[in-house]
């Protein structure tokens, strides 16, 4: 008997690379179709016939599953709107991967940290603050060589080494005029690679990531990608942080510290497999749909 159709709508730019990667892994499966969904065209209804619709007036009721790619840049105002929406949509039993609450505390380092933290998951020492008088004094606190980071982004943006107190300061102010909150993490020694986790439904791959030339080890700052197997305790520290966020997909990033310690440093709830799909020769966007109609069809088991 053939399986029902499945129409999955995607929040991801059109002709970004993942939604050209999804709808060519969704070419292969029979009764499956990717629809782009943008955005900024989510609208809803609260009138005699409320819904939830997006582009011209589609109903996105008629969607089994919406899978979130990306979260543009907007205000403030239409970033709670969007999360807001998502969450609405979920609530009415659609499908949202991943959820939505699991996405608001993957995009935020520090909730995501401070959760694993409670689990007693190692991560580096961390200070936030907003002040450059705190944030120079938690920098000496840490040792006078810390990362700063920006509380929400990936892929290495915005990321900077400080390991002098003049630096420190210059930067620090910096970033106070602009009102951002000051994310500071003791700098780990390694050995100049990283590990990448890749869980998407409770199924694991694993690449390292080195770098000679930085301390950064993200592919798109040139890292070098290698097929790497997690080890047990790899794979514990990673289940278990997805497990605490609730996500049915994320990439977990792992770092062996020459002090011998592993240290979770970053869960990304919107993973990117590119370099990794090469790297390990795996078909991770058939993968993603995989999971996506399994869990379709086991709420439509339930």
């Amino acid at each position: 008997m053939p399986k029902t159709p499945l129409q999955i709508g995607l929040l991801a730019a059109s002709d970004s690379w993942y939604a050209q990667d999804l709808a060519r892994a969704a070419a292969a499966f029979s009764n499956l179709s990717v629809t782009p969904v943008d955005f900024r065209r989510l609208q809803a209804s609260l009138s005699a016939q409320p819904g939830f619709w997006y582009g011209d007036q589609l109903d996105a009721q008629q969607l089994q599953a919406l899978l979130v790619r990306t979260m543009p840049l907007g205000s403030l105002e239409q970033v709670i709107y969007r999360m807001n929406w998502l969450a609405e949509y979920q609530q009415q039993g659609a499908v949202v991967l991943n959820a939505p609450r699991s996405l608001e505390i993957a995009i935020d380092k520090y909730l995501t940290l401070s959760r694993l933290a409670a689990r007693r998951i190692l991560v580096p020492e961390t200070y936030l603050c907003e002040t450059w008088e705190d944030a120079l004094a938690a920098y000496e606190a840490l040792g006078g060589d810390v990362v700063v980071k920006p509380l929400f982004g990936g892929e290495g943006r915005g990321i900077l080494r400080v390991e002098s107190p003049d630096l420190a300061e210059r930067v620090f102010k910096t970033l106070s005029r602009t009102d951002s909150v000051l994310f500071l993490q003791k700098f780990v020694p390694h050995d100049g690679y990283d590990i990448r986790v890749l869980v998407i439904g409770g199924k694991t791959w694993g690449m390292t990531r080195h770098n000679e030339h930085d301390w950064r080890t993200n592919v798109q700052r040139g890292a070098a990608s290698r097929p790497h197997t997690p080890t047990p305790q790899q794979l514990e520290i990673a289940l278990a942080a997805v497990d605490r966020l609730q996500l049915d997909m994320a990439g977990v990033d792992l770092l062996p510290g020459r002090d011998g310690n592993l240290y979770l440093l970053e869960v990304n709830g919107v993973p990117g497999w590119k370099a990794l799909a090469r790297t390990c020769e795996i078909d991770i966007a058939a993968e993603v749909l995989s999971h996506v109609r399994a869990v379709v069809e086991s709420r439509r088991s339930a």
